[in-house]
C-alpha cells in the first residue's frame, strides 16, 4: 500500500504527485539556457489565467512570496492590522509580520475550520487594512455579507487560497472572484511547480506593481538589462520571480490537472463514505461539489487525539495536526489571545493520509484502522461535547 512505511520511517500524510512528463519539460527548459524567469514562465503565468478564467496571472516563487507581494499591492504596512484565522499555516502571519503590520487573530467554524464573515466583522478596528481569509482544505469562503462593509472602509481581501487551486466559489473559479487571491505550488499542493505561487491582481496597473516587486523592483525589460541597457530600480522589491525550471513543471501539472481534481474528491469521498458512520470521529466539511480537496481532516475525542495520533503511527499510519493554532505560537506571543473554539478544535483534528497515489484499499485500510483504534480507546476517551455537538450538527 502507499501509506505503508519503508524501512527508512513512516510514509507522508501527503506527497508530491507527477504524471511522468515533468522530466522532460525539465530537460527542455535546462537546453533553453535560460533558468532564472523566461519564456517558460510567461507561458505558465498565461496558462494558469486561461484556466482561471481571469485577465492575468503574476507568477512568484513560493505561496508565501505571494502573500507577501500581495499585501504590499494592498498597502498594507507598519502601524495596520490584517485579520486573519489563527487555524492556518504560519506562513500567512510570517508574511504579514514582513510588511511591518501584525495579525488580528480569529475564530473559525469548527464543521469546516475556515473563517466566516461574521467573525470578520467583529473583528474589525480602525488600524484593520486587510483581511486574510484561509480557503482551508481548498473550501471558499464566503464574504458576501460584509463586501460593501469592507470596500467601504478601504479594507482590501487578500485570500490565502493556497490549498483551493481549482475549487470553485459559486459560479467562478477561486481566484476570478475580484480579490487578491494567491495559490501555493509547494511540493504537496494539487498542482506543484516543485515549489512556487501565484497571485491573481485586480487590475493591470497593480499585476505591474507585482511584477516589478517580485524582481527587485526592477524596471527594465528581462532581454535589455542582459547586456546593454542599465536596469532601473523604481520600487522596493524582492527576489520572488518564479524560475524557468519551477514553471516547466507547472505547465505539465496544469494541463493534467483535472484528472487530478477528480481523483482527490473521489479519495474524499470515500473517506466519507466509510468515515460518517464511525463514532466519535466527525469529518471536517469540505463543500467536496465545489473544493478539490487538499487533505481529509477528522475530529476525535480531544482527550483521545493524541493517543489515536499515536497508535497511527504505530500502525504505520502518518496522521498530521493541521495546524496548531497560531495564536498559541511563541514567535507570536505579543498578539496572543483567547478563541476557545480554535483552541477546542485544536485538540482534536487528526489529518490522515491524502494524496493521488493512494488506492481504494489504502483508504479503506486507514478509515478502518481508525475505527478500530477509536473503538478500542472508547472508554478511555469519552466524548468530547464539542465533538459530540458537531457530528449532530453535521450529520
Amino acid at each position: 500500500m502507499s501509506i505503508v512505511t519503508s524501512p527508512s520511517g513512516p510514509a507522508a500524510n501527503a506527497r508530491p504527485f507527477l504524471h511522468g512528463p515533468e522530466l522532460g519539460a525539465i530537460g527542455r527548459a535546462l537546453q533553453s539556457g535560460q533558468y532564472g524567469h523566461g519564456p517558460e514562465t510567461d507561458a505558465f503565468e498565461r496558462e494558469l489565467a486561461a484556466y482561471l478564467e481571469v485577465d492575468d496571472v503574476v507568477a512568484v516563487a513560493t505561496g508565501t512570496a505571494a502573500l507577501h507581494l500581495a499585501l504590499l499591492a494592498a498597502s498594507v504596512g507598519p502601524g495596520d492590522e490584517v485579520i486573519v484565522p489563527s487555524m492556518t499555516f504560519c506562513a500567512g502571519i510570517q508574511a504579514i509580520l514582513a510588511t511591518g503590520a501584525h495579525p488580528r487573530f480569529v475564530e473559525v467554524d469548527p464543521s469546516t475550520l475556515c473563517v466566516t464573515a461574521e467573525h470578520i466583522r467583529a473583528a474589525i478596528t480602525s488600524a484593520t487594512r486587510a483581511v486574510m481569509p484561509v480557503l482551508y482544505g481548498g473550501r471558499a469562503v464566503d464574504l458576501s455579507p460584509i463586501r460593501d462593509q469592507l470596500a467601504d472602509r478601504g479594507i482590501a481581501v487578500v485570500e490565502d487560497a493556497a490549498h483551493a487551486f481549482g475549487s470553485v466559489n459559486g459560479d467562478r473559479f477561486v481566484g476570478a472572484t475580484g480579490d487578491l487571491t494567491c495559490f501555493s505550488f509547494d511540493a504537496i499542493k494539487a498542482l506543484t511547480c516543485g515549489d512556487g505561487g501565484a497571485i491573481v491582481p485586480r487590475n493591470p496597473a497593480e499585476a505591474a506593481e507585482l511584477r516589478r516587486a517580485r524582481l527587485l523592483g526592477m524596471t527594465s525589460a528581462r532581454e535589455e538589462r542582459v547586456r546593454t541597457v542599465p536596469y532601473q530600480v523604481s520600487t522596493l522589491g524582492f527576489r520572488y520571480h518564479l524560475s524557468t525550471l519551477h514553471a516547466a513543471i507547472g505547465r505539465v501539472q496544469l494541463a493534467n490537472f483535472d484528472k487530478v481534481a477528480d481523483r482527490r474528491k473521489h479519495l474524499w469521498r470515500r473517506y466519507a463514505a466509510i468515515l460518517t458512520d464511525i463514532p466519535d470521529v466527525v469529518m471536517v466539511d469540505l463543500d467536496v461539489a465545489n473544493t478539490v480537496p487538499f487533505n481529509c481532516v477528522v475530529r476525535v475525542p480531544a482527550r483521545g487525539r493524541d493517543a489515536v495520533h499515536a497508535r497511527l503511527h504505530a500502525a504505520r499510519i502518518q496522521a498530521g495536526v493541521h495546524y496548531p493554532p497560531n495564536h498559541l505560537q511563541p514567535a507570536f506571543a505579543r498578539w496572543s489571545c483567547t478563541l476557545p473554539a480554535t483552541e477546542a478544535v485544536a485538540a482534536e483534528i487528526l489529518s490522515l493520509p491524502f494524496h493521488p497515489d493512494l488506492t481504494d484499499a489504502d483508504i479503506d485500510h486507514v478509515a478502518a484502522t481508525l475505527a478500530a483504534v477509536v473503538a478500542d480507546g472508547h472508554h478511555a476517551l469519552g466524548r468530547s461535547d464539542a465533538v459530540g455537538a458537531a457530528s449532530q450538527k453535521g450529520r
